[in-house]
Formats: C-alpha cells, sequence, structure tokens
C-alpha cells in the first residue's frame, strides 16, 4: 500500500473536504476519491460518512487514524534517514511542548546544531502526549518536557531548570495581579498542582494558554499577569513594560530530557545532553537581577 493512500487519508480526515484535501496535496479530487476508495477496499470498510454539506468519520475510520499517522511517520522518517545515510550524515529528531520551545530550546536548538556540523535535525513542538507516544514508536530521538516521561524503555534526565517570575504591566502585589486579567500558562502538571496548592485564586484566571509567548502578547497588549520566564522577560522589565509581582518569589522549574534506553543514537544524545546543560535559560545577568528586583 502506497503511503501517499494514507497521506490522502489523514488530509481528508482533517480538513472533512475531499476538495480542501485535494488543493493541500496538490492532485485532483478525483485522485483523492481514488485512493479514499482504494484505502476502503482494501480494508473492507466504509471510512467517511459523506453527507451533503458535511464528511464525517466512521468508527472505522477514527480507528484508522492512529495506524496512518504511525505509518506516515514512521516512512518518512526511514526516507530521510536513508537519504541522509547516503550523504553520511545522521538523522536526529528532537521535539518540547510548546513552552518548552518558547522559553529554551529555541536558543539550544541554534547551538546544538552548530555544535554537530554534517548531522541532519528535524525539530518538532508536540503535546506531552506525543512525545511519549513518538518515543516509544521509535519516530522520535529526544523529547523535552517540563514533566518526567515515564516508562520502562525510557531514559528521562533533568538538564536544566527554568525561572519562571510573576510579571504584571503595572506595579502591584500579588493579591491584585491574581485578580485583574491574570493569564494562567500550563507549565506542566506539576506546576499546576503546586499552583494550585500556592495559590487560592478568588477570580478564574481571565485567559488560559498553553505557551509563554501567547500570554506575554496578550498581557503586553491587553495589561495583566503571568507566569513567564526570566530569560524572556528581562527585556520588558529593563524598559519598565513589565513588572516583578514584589511579593512572589520565583518558581524553578525543571526540564527533562528523555529518550530510549536502546536508541541507536546513544552517543550523539549523550553528547547533547551534556551541551544542553551547558546552555542554561537563565543568564548569569538574570541571577543578579533577581535579589535586585525584590
Amino acid at each position: 500500500m502506497d503511503v501517499k493512500v494514507f497521506k490522502t487519508f489523514l488530509e481528508v480526515a482533517q480538513t472533512r473536504h475531499f476538495g480542501r484535501a485535494a488543493e493541500n496535496l496538490y492532485i485532483t479530487q478525483a485522485a483523492v476519491s481514488a485512493r479514499i476508495k482504494q484505502l476502503e477496499s482494501f480494508f473492507d470498510s466504509a471510512l467517511f460518512i459523506r453527507d451533503r454539506n458535511s464528511i464525517k468519520l466512521t468508527s472505522a475510520g477514527e480507528r484508522l487514524v492512529g495506524y496512518a499517522q504511525v505509518m506516515v511517520n514512521t516512512l518518512e522518517q526511514a526516507k530521510n534517514e536513508l537519504a541522509l545515510t547516503n550523504n553520511k550524515a545522521l538523522q536526529l529528531t528532537m521535539a518540547g511542548t510548546p513552552n518548552i520551545w518558547d522559553a529554551y530550546l529555541q536558543h539550544c536548538l541554534s547551538k546544538v546544531t552548530d555544535a554537530f556540523g554534517g548531522y541532519g535535525f528535524m525539530a518538532q513542538a508536540l503535546s506531552r502526549e506525543q512525545l511519549n507516544r513518538n518515543l516509544i514508536e521509535r519516530t522520535l530521538d529526544m523529547a523535552f518536557a517540563f514533566d518526567p516521561l515515564k516508562s520502562d524503555e525510557l531514559v528521562c534526565k533533568q538538564v536544566a531548570d527554568l525561572v519562571l517570575v510573576l510579571v504584571s504591566t503595572s506595579p502591584c502585589v500579588q493579591e491584585q495581579a491574581l485578580a485583574d486579567k491574570y493569564v494562567y500558562v500550563d507549565w506542566g502538571t506539576r506546576f499546576a498542582s503546586e499552583h494550585a496548592e500556592r495559590h487560592h485564586c478568588a477570580v478564574p484566571p481571565y485567559l488560559r494558554t498553553s505557551t509563554g509567548r501567547i500570554a506575554l502578547d496578550f498581557i503586553l497588549d491587553k495589561a495583566g499577569a503571568a507566569y513567564l520566564p526570566l530569560s524572556i522577560v528581562e527585556p520588558f522589565l529593563a524598559s519598565k513594560q513589565l513588572y516583578r509581582v514584589a511579593d512572589v518569589e520565583p518558581w524553578h522549574r525543571p526540564i527533562y530530557l528523555s529518550y530510549r534506553k536502546d536508541s541507536s543514537s546513544l552517543e550523539a544524545i549523550t553528547k547533547i545532553q551534556e551541551l544542553v546543560k551547558e546552555i542554561a535559560p537563565l543568564t548569569a545577568y538574570s541571577l543578579q537581577q533577581i535579589g535586585q528586583m525584590r
């Protein structure tokens, strides 16, 4: 079965429209229909319910989505690695949650790629569940997350410590910051638990988001407060666009690197592990400023 058939199925499943799927894949709508019919014939099951104004997955189609994603990802990775092997380069796939990229990995990536000449890298932003699944399915080499990924097949080590500070667009104390347009950022399950214990908010968050970048842009535009990495908000503190909430201590969040115990790239992963430990998301300037800004 050609992998293009599964790519087409996933595109239709996502867009719920044969025409848009055809446009996104740069093929004709007739070709899309033919590929879906080929899959339905192979599995002897209808995969979509075709109504006049909508397309829905059948129960068989919903079950096939996960298998199709694994097949497409695995074959794409194999294709990339074999192509790089011909050029005598090693392909490494690294991923992290969106917040990890905003606060830490974006800077690390340039350092890592500079240090590993001749290597090919693939960088992805994935959910914690996707990180764990892709590591187990061998479609990912390294995963960075705020919470440990637990599996007997994985090694999980802390490689950095991210410092979060409660900042506001105007000078205030904790009670004011949490009551007036407070933006809650998902910094992992441990943060959620500790946040509930530390802050018994009478008013629900004004906004919830999965990334610090969205929170930063929002409060700069609309005013408000949020827990954000000190390394990111430093310029805004210096320019008085943001202020440290005076009576709140910094919050330290560990960053974990996970990879398979039997990975074929252990030597490279170990080198990257040591390298990223040296790239602290909190600069020396930041450490000095913590005491001065209290």
